[in-house]
């Protein structure tokens, strides 16, 4: 029971946060959930409240794609997904540890030093970068960072920039959802109780976040977000060295 409320609370601030920038749920949400169970378990069953929340997000932001940028850097992101989650399979849950620690560690130490806004990817390295960004998104669940920052290099709107973050990852979802519960499904079935109130935190948090974060200071918001990425990504890699 006390898990289920620590993941709601957990998934509502998720859901917020990717409200306001397209990426977020995987990055906070598999963490939390990797400390009670395996980290292979916790990615496949954030998966779930993850394509939901996404989906709620799609709906409303829908009119705001770029369908140039989707059906270019979305499909290879969304190639690079299916071939991530057939990874997934033989990916050792030491090894997980070791990739999401990582790559939260990078994420906070990026957004601290500003790295995260000055970094730019255009033409084809863009692509590269959605073609990679889809196999860890496959891999691990945590593929935003690297697939907003190359979207970065399409200069588009804010609006549209998380709109088509959200379709992205929406099809990310798509391609390797169904792998991850034909491997998982009687690990996912005995969390079913965690996943229901995930879902229902990621939802809330979707729908009112971007109100509520627009009262936040954008410095104090970058900075908790950043402690928060750095406290999780060092959690991930001690467990993998324990």
């Amino acid at each position: 029971m006390l898990d289920s409320v620590i993941g709601a609370a957990a998934a509502m601030v998720a859901g917020a946060v990717a409200a306001m920038t397209g990426f977020g749920i995987g990055s906070l949400l598999t963490p939390v959930l990797a400390l009670t169970v395996d980290t292979r378990v916790a990615v496949a069953a954030v998966s779930i409240p993850h394509v939901i929340g996404t989906a709620v997000r799609f709906a409303l932001l829908r009119g705001r794609i770029d369908r140039k940028v989707l059906l270019s850097f979305g499909l290879t992101s969304a190639a690079g997904g299916l071939a991530g989650a057939s990874l997934y399979e033989v990916a050792s849950s030491r090894w997980l540890n070791i990739v999401f620690g990582g790559l939260l560690l990078f994420a906070a130490i990026s957004e601290a030093t500003g790295l995260a806004r000055r970094m730019r990817f255009q033409g084809p390295l863009a692509l590269a970068a959605g073609a990679l960004s889809g196999p860890l998104g496959g891999l691990v669940g945590n593929q935003g960072g690297i697939r907003s920052a190359a979207l970065v290099g399409f200069n588009l709107p804010k609006e549209t920039f998380v709109a088509t973050a959200t379709a992205i990852a929406l099809l990310v979802d798509a391609a390797r959802l169904p792998i991850y519960i034909a491997s998982q499904s009687g690990e996912l079935l005995s969390l079913a109780s965690w996943m229901l109130a995930a879902t229902i935190g990621v939802t809330a948090g979707t729908v009112v976040g971007s109100r509520a974060l627009k009262s936040v200071p954008e410095r104090w918001f970058r900075r908790v977000l950043t402690v928060t990425l750095a406290t999780l990504g060092a959690l991930m890699l001690s467990r993998a060295f324990r």
